[in-house]
């Protein structure tokens, strides 16, 4: 295993919060180790290492450290394309979703994304750390016309990017709080179009005002409303971080079963993406409304996800 102790190669440092971003980008480099991300061995190949690189650009806590302790800037992937066949991400290609990378801290490490439209512009989907030099190399993909906040844990630098980008904030009414100069507030539980092929579709559960942004009928943007689960090899809920109400999550995931939700890519604010057939996906979701229905109310616990 690769530590600082060694003297040589990658490591993990001990301010490691356990969020698994590592583990979404260098999977099989990067693995859990006593409740907490460590390097399981050495990259093997240019490939390997530029997933570290990846991993440790991500990182909120810059926790993933390269041989001699220092990042490189000139070896940021950020913004990365994903994959179209496995839902990890690689630094080929333009894509049409690409992941931000640079996870902030205080949105406890969730992934970002930019949505690329057809006109060359651009959406954010929730927020990566903050930086003006950050906002750059977003901003070089082509102009962002729209900061789509998923709730309110997300939120933390909404109004930042948008005012650079000159683009419009959203969230929705019930996590207001978060960003109370939003610029559009989505209200109730019906959707709300967003833009030709762009969809809102508030999801009370997680919080009261989480959202789920859809996508061309191919991607699902779902926040902390739920994920895909490397343990389980499926879509889960984390039920042991629900800061609402796991009925009212059970019942956001039975009226999205019910109206036959599509999409082929989950891409979740915490833990893993998944890329499957429309008729696939339909049918996990099916069966994690009803598995929701028999989940309750529970004491917040961050070590019980199951990532």
């Amino acid at each position: 295993m690769g530590t600082k102790e060694a003297g040589h190669g990658w490591w993990v440092d001990g301010r490691c919060t356990n969020c698994d971003v590592a583990r979404q980008l260098a999977p099989g480099l990067v693995g859990e180790v006593a409740g907490r991300s460590a390097v399981l061995r050495q990259p093997r190949d240019a490939a390997e290492a530029a997933r570290l690189q990846a991993a440790a650009h991500a990182c909120p806590t810059r926790s993933v450290r390269p041989p001699g302790g220092r990042l490189d800037p000139a070896r940021d992937p950020f913004p990365m394309p994903l994959d179209d066949d496995t839902g990890t991400s690689t630094g080929a290609g333009t894509g049409t979703v690409l992941l931000c990378g640079h996870n902030s801290p205080h949105t406890a490490g969730a992934n970002s994304y930019l949505l690329r439209r057809p006109d060359g512009t651009s959406m954010m989907v929730d927020t990566p750390r903050w930086s003006p030099a950050l906002a750059a190399r977003y901003e070089a993909r082509g102009p962002v016309t729209d900061v789509l906040l998923t709730h309110r844990d997300h939120a933390a630098h909404g109004r930042r990017y948008a005012d650079r980008f000159s683009a419009r904030l959203w969230i929705h009414e019930g996590d207001r709080e978060a960003a109370p100069d939003a610029d559009r507030v989505l209200r109730g539980t019906e959707p709300t179009v967003i833009a030709d092929g762009v969809l809102a579709l508030p999801f009370p559960g997680h919080t009261r005002g989480s959202v789920l942004y859809l996508a061309d009928d191919r991607y699902c943007f779902s926040g902390d409303s739920f994920y895909w689960s490397r343990t389980t090899a499926d879509i889960e809920v984390a039920d042991s971080v629900t800061w609402y109400s796991i009925r009212e999550l059970a019942a956001s995931l039975s009226r999205a079963a019910t109206d036959r939700l599509r999409f082929e890519w989950l891409l979740p604010g915490h833990g893993d993406r998944r890329h499957l057939p429309h008729e696939e996906m339909s049918a996990r979701l099916r069966d994690l409304a009803s598995r929701a229905r028999e989940l309750r109310p529970r004491p917040v616990d961050f070590a019980a996800v199951r990532w």
